[in-house]
């Protein structure tokens, strides 16, 4: 099923608010940067303030959202990026790739226009079983087939580093596992229509009422109340770096993956 982005930007100011330990995470890859493009920029969360940003973003009504300010804001996609080799000093993508049409392509291109790093933040498949797997199986069926794997993005970017992002109890940026303490979010309309999965999902009817039968009954507490004493979890987020001045001198052909995965993604 395909998801309609400019539908889906009508939710985005009241439940995508940038979470200010995410932004920190990130925050610290772009030190020194200069200049900045934001790939699949959305409404512009976690663009750094203190230089130039340039956001590039296929859905006109991510970009109506956008706060006025000192970003340069252009339609596009990520697959064909209308700049020069080596025109900023770091591409970023913040949970965007999963959307992309051909995720092959709009590496290689974030990777072609950055003079020194790409810095993603992404979902990888190697986390423990999300307790909302129990009401939406499909949910990680779906992810896996348009996330890929840390294998797979160090083929296509080349030798990337990852660290854990581990998302808090409160986050404040309303995505898929940010409800992991708030189960009684998941029930509340507003906070499934700027989750873009549930968009995918063609029925949750019956999920969502098992899910408020077992708030109601206690049984979601009984099985999953250990959770309420975490700050903090490892949900499968990870910020993924490709440091290109660490082989500057070298060639990188990205590899040639072999698998029906990447086939492009059904965008609205």
């Amino acid at each position: 099923m395909s998801v309609d982005y400019d539908k889906f930007a009508k939710q985005y100011d009241s439940f995508r608010r940038p979470d200010k330990r995410i932004a920190d995470s990130i925050t610290k890859h772009l030190v020194g940067a200069q200049r900045i493009i934001n790939v699949g920029a959305g409404t512009g969360a976690y663009e750094p303030t203190d230089c130039d940003v340039v956001a590039i973003e296929p859905s006109h009504e991510m970009i109506a959202k956008r706060k006025q300010g000192t970003t340069t804001a252009i339609q596009g996609y990520a697959e064909d990026l209308p700049f020069d080799d080596d025109e900023f000093d770091v591409a970023m993508g913040i949970l965007t790739i999963h959307h992309w049409r051909d995720i092959p392509q709009g590496l290689s291109e974030m990777r072609r226009v950055a003079k020194r790093k790409v810095v993603i933040l992404t979902w990888i498949d190697d986390s423990p079983k999300y307790w909302l797997e129990d009401y939406f199986p499909e949910m990680r069926v779906m992810d896996k087939a348009l996330f890929p794997t840390l294998n797979e993005l160090d083929q296509l970017l080349g030798r990337i580093s990852s660290e854990v992002v581990e998302i808090p109890g409160d986050c404040t940026d309303g995505f898929m596992c940010a409800y992991w303490k708030r189960p009684d979010a998941y029930l509340d309309e507003g906070v499934r229509a700027a989750i873009s999965t549930f968009a995918r999902m063609q029925n949750v009817e019956a999920g969502l009422a098992q899910l408020a039968c077992d708030i109601s009954s206690g049984k979601w507490h009984r099985e999953h109340g250990n959770l309420l004493t975490k700050d903090s979890m490892d949900l499968g987020y990870r910020l993924v770096v490709c440091d290109k001045t660490n082989y500057k001198h070298m060639k990188f052909a990205p590899a040639a993956l072999h698998t029906d995965k990447f086939e492009k993604n059904d965008i609205a």
